[in-house]
């Protein structure tokens, strides 16, 4: 299955490559600070299986999650809507000395033809989605029988640049906000063998100091 781009993906494309360039500046997105990175690194970890596998990052942003599971030998594909995430993902990579595939496209149907993948790993994007219940059975299509798919979501207070209003129109997305990880469960459990549901609220060294709101990873096996 595949999607043409429409005029609402050309003014989110537009708004994620404005902000691109401080993107990183949100401790969980460049993962500067050495806790916050190392918190992420294992958490990536102990969702991955064993061993080097396929991985199919959606929504990869600025790529801190890519160059995690590149660095952990893992053969990364990052797609993201927005071309100027990309380029940033794809020297952050390279400044590492390590090596990924990065394509532009719509992350709910990434452009990688009939390839399946042992992992998708999806962080914080199901509320941008204007059907993000297709995205994931999409995902879960792309999977390798006995794959994963590692979704990283929260409930937030607010989504997107505070500074900056997100695109028009974007409070009639179905998950503006994001969506609580009972939600979440309801909508996946009948298409999988099997899930879990892993807090992460309580784990200040995630997100560069303590949150209020709803944060968890759904880690789910097919």
């Amino acid at each position: 299955m595949s999607s043409e781009p429409t005029a609402v993906d050309s003014v989110i494309a537009e708004y994620w490559n404005n902000a691109a360039t401080s993107f990183d500046d949100e401790p969980d997105h460049g993962l500067a600070a050495e806790g916050t990175r190392l918190a992420w690194a294992r958490a990536l970890r102990s969702w991955m299986p064993a061993g080097a596998v396929d991985v199919l990052d959606v929504g990869c942003g600025t790529g801190s999650l890519t160059l995690l599971a590149a660095g952990d030998g893992h053969r990364v594909t990052a797609v993201d809507l927005a071309p100027r995430m990309i380029e940033q993902a794809r020297e952050k990579v390279a400044r590492a000395g390590l090596t990924a595939r990065f394509l532009v496209g719509d992350a709910a149907f990434p452009p990688t033809g009939a390839q399946r993948f042992d992992v998708v790993l999806c962080r914080h994007l199901l509320w941008t989605l204007a059907d993000p219940e297709a995205a994931l059975r999409e995902w879960i299509g792309r999977l390798r029988s006995g794959g994963r798919l590692v979704l990283v979501e929260g409930r937030w207070r607010e989504s997107g640049q505070r500074d900056v209003a997100y695109v028009a129109g974007a409070e009639e997305l179905p998950w503006h906000g994001g969506i609580g990880a009972d939600a979440l469960t309801a909508v996946v459990r009948p298409l999988v063998a099997d899930l879990r549901v892993q807090p992460l609220s309580a784990e200040p060294d995630l997100w560069g100091g303590p949150v209020e709101d709803e944060r968890y990873a759904l880690i789910i096996r097919v």
